[in-house]
């Protein structure tokens, strides 16, 4: 079975990275010359690349490019924030449908209505007590809403849809305080999910409910924040380390041919 190699897999999907450090060690093991012209190391994959550096100076200041485990650690994120904007997207449809609905309640009652008298044949020949299903009482008492509150919900709904779209746009953009965003509405909507599941237990539930709670504890820790790990400052410090690090390792001499 073979291991994916996702720093080659990226490069191939948007291009090498490459950087001239003005050390003169550290720039000839980064750089080739051959007979198509110069090549430089990508810092993300190693591989040479022919043509200019994309950018150039001390090895300290050099891009802060996600490889190994922070590039699977970015796919994760990637992965929170489509989720986050799928959700706020759905949210939105979900709030114009409910502002809809309390502009137009007594027709929409009355086409329901209309379609539950055509439908009851069909439902009496299967034996189905189709004026008594928990459906059909659930949307009759929404139609019992006054117009002020179901433009409460749609607002509602609105500001929380936002919420979710701003922060998976964060959260792709790879951006530290949508993490703490993240997790703090995650955090804060955790406490209605757990009392909704005290009272209706679903496979769904359940799934999202725990999916929250891994996707808080993986941010919380993986990106130290609130003071975890280290906090800020480790976080800082291991990303500024990571770029002097990242042309060392690889500029580091190739191992000699057998």
């Amino acid at each position: 079975m073979f291991k994916r190699d996702w720093n080659r897999r990226t490069c191939a999907k948007r291009g090498h990275i490459t950087y001239a450090p003005t050390e003169p060690e550290l720039r000839s093991r980064l750089h080739a010359a051959t007979a198509m012209g110069d090549a430089w190391r990508c810092l993300r994959c190693g591989d040479f690349s022919l043509g200019a550096p994309h950018g150039g100076g001390p090895a300290a200041d050099a891009p802060l490019v996600p490889r190994g485990k922070a590039l699977r650690e970015l796919f994760v994120l990637r992965f929170l924030a489509a989720e986050r904007v799928f959700r706020a997207v759905l949210g939105l449809l979900a709030a114009w449908a409910v502002w809809k609905f309390s502009n137009s309640q007594d027709a929409v009652r009355e086409l329901f209505e209309h379609d539950l008298t055509t439908l009851k044949p069909v439902a009496d020949h299967f034996h189905w007590d189709l004026e008594h299903a928990s459906v059909v009482d659930t949307i009759r008492k929404a139609f019992d809403f006054k117009k002020k509150t179901l433009v409460f919900v749609a607002a509602g709904i609105t500001v929380y849809s936002l919420i979710e779209g701003v922060e998976g746009v964060g959260l792709w953009l790879n951006k530290r305080w949508a993490e703490y965003l993240a997790v703090v509405a995650t955090g804060v909507f955790l406490v209605p999910e757990g009392y909704e599941l005290s009272h209706h237990v679903s496979a769904v539930k359940v799934v999202t409910t725990l999916v929250n709670i891994a996707a808080v504890l993986w941010i919380l820790l993986s990106k130290r924040l609130f003071g975890l790990r280290g906090g800020f400052a480790a976080f800082e410090a291991e990303r500024h380390s990571a770029s002097l690090l990242e042309v060392r390792t690889m500029a580091a001499p190739a191992p000699a041919a057998a």
